[in-house]
């Protein structure tokens, strides 16, 4: 038995139970981990809530793609990996058949990545979902060269403070946004080169004004909805704007046509573009570890809660005032 938390019935964070679960042994291609640190999502908030880009097969429902912890067994077959290894959980599997939120979890090998030894528990759970997503998107699919400019929607976020380094050390320029002057200083201490108030600048004249009216090559935004157009605006002729989460909640239209059908490339993306292609994770893990050793990435951590607060580290994700990740220990 190992203590679970579940969900039988969608709702607020009050719907979460830190319940003993019985947790089985791994099958082939399959570890069994030893939770240390939990990384917090929004997806786990949306999926939650039932309004996650995929839905709950059954109840009770588990949570959880990223971790930190050691391995205690492993399924037949397993090669390249052993017992008593630190390791981190990557997301690469769907929470109807995996859940890390738990003192002990079976996962799939493909989804473990050796922890380097400069990182702890907490660090190793916060690290690559964000790292993965940011170079995913920018690099991978979006091949972001020295010079170009990347416009950095929700900055203050995990993913957003990596994107923030990670355009950094591959010589580009990135522009954040936040919605406030509170987070301003902390922006440009993390990396930003210019940060955008968008309670009281305009972010497309912001933008050409930072570009000398070139407008920015990408734009990585994690809020959606209407404001696309303006971000849209902002974007360099056959630039890309990157959806990659829909904060706003509220509903997304085409911009295009509104702008009179500039060469605009807009796309949807997720880690899983990255943590489910063998070859991109290899490329992306080798990259993202090497900042972690020269120092170049540092995962920003908000705040740790224990595992048995998972309800109130899910209200304060929900707050949308945390600056970096939100991580939970199991003790």
């Amino acid at each position: 038995m190992a203590k679970t938390v579940r969900f039988h019935e969608y709702g607020g964070p009050e719907v979460l139970r830190v319940e003993d679960v019985p947790v089985g042994e791994p099958g082939p291609g399959e570890a069994l981990v030893r939770i240390e640190a939990v990384g917090l999502n929004r997806a786990e908030a949306l999926f939650r809530g039932g309004v996650y880009i995929e839905q709950a097969r059954s109840f009770p429902a588990r949570l959880g793609a990223e971790a930190a912890g050691v391995i205690e067994s492993l399924g037949e077959g397993v090669t390249g990996f052993r017992a008593g290894q630190a390791v981190s959980v990557i997301p690469t599997f769907s929470m109807n058949d995996y859940g890390v939120y738990a003192e002990r979890a079976v996962v799939p090998v493909a989804a473990l990545i050796a922890r380097p030894e400069t990182l702890d528990a907490v660090e190793g759970s916060a690290v690559w979902m964000p790292y993965l997503t940011a170079y995913g998107a920018l690099a991978q699919v979006g091949g972001i060269r020295p010079g170009d400019t990347a416009v950095i929607t929700a900055a203050s976020s995990s993913v957003g403070l990596a994107a923030i380094q990670i355009a950094n050390r591959l010589g580009a320029i990135p522009i954040a946004t936040t919605r406030t002057q509170v987070k301003k200083d902390a922006l440009l201490k993390a990396g930003a080169a210019q940060v955008i108030v968008t309670d009281k600048e305009d972010i497309a004249a912001k933008v050409l004004e930072c570009t000398d009216g070139r407008g920015a090559e990408f734009a990585f935004d994690a809020v959606a909805g209407p404001g696309v157009t303006d971000l849209a605006s902002a974007v360099a002729p056959d630039g890309t704007l990157f959806l990659y989460g829909a904060l706003s909640g509220q509903p997304t239209p085409y911009p295009g046509f509104d702008l009179g059908m500039p060469a605009l490339n807009m796309r949807t993306f997720l880690v899983h573009e990255t943590t489910r292609n063998p070859e991109r994770l290899r490329v992306a893990a080798a990259f993202i570890g090497s900042g972690l050793r020269d120092g170049t990435f540092t995962p920003t951590i908000d705040r740790v809660f224990a595992l048995d607060d998972i309800a109130d580290a899910h209200r304060h994700m929900e707050q949308g005032a945390q600056f970096g990740k939100l991580v939970a220990t199991v003790h």
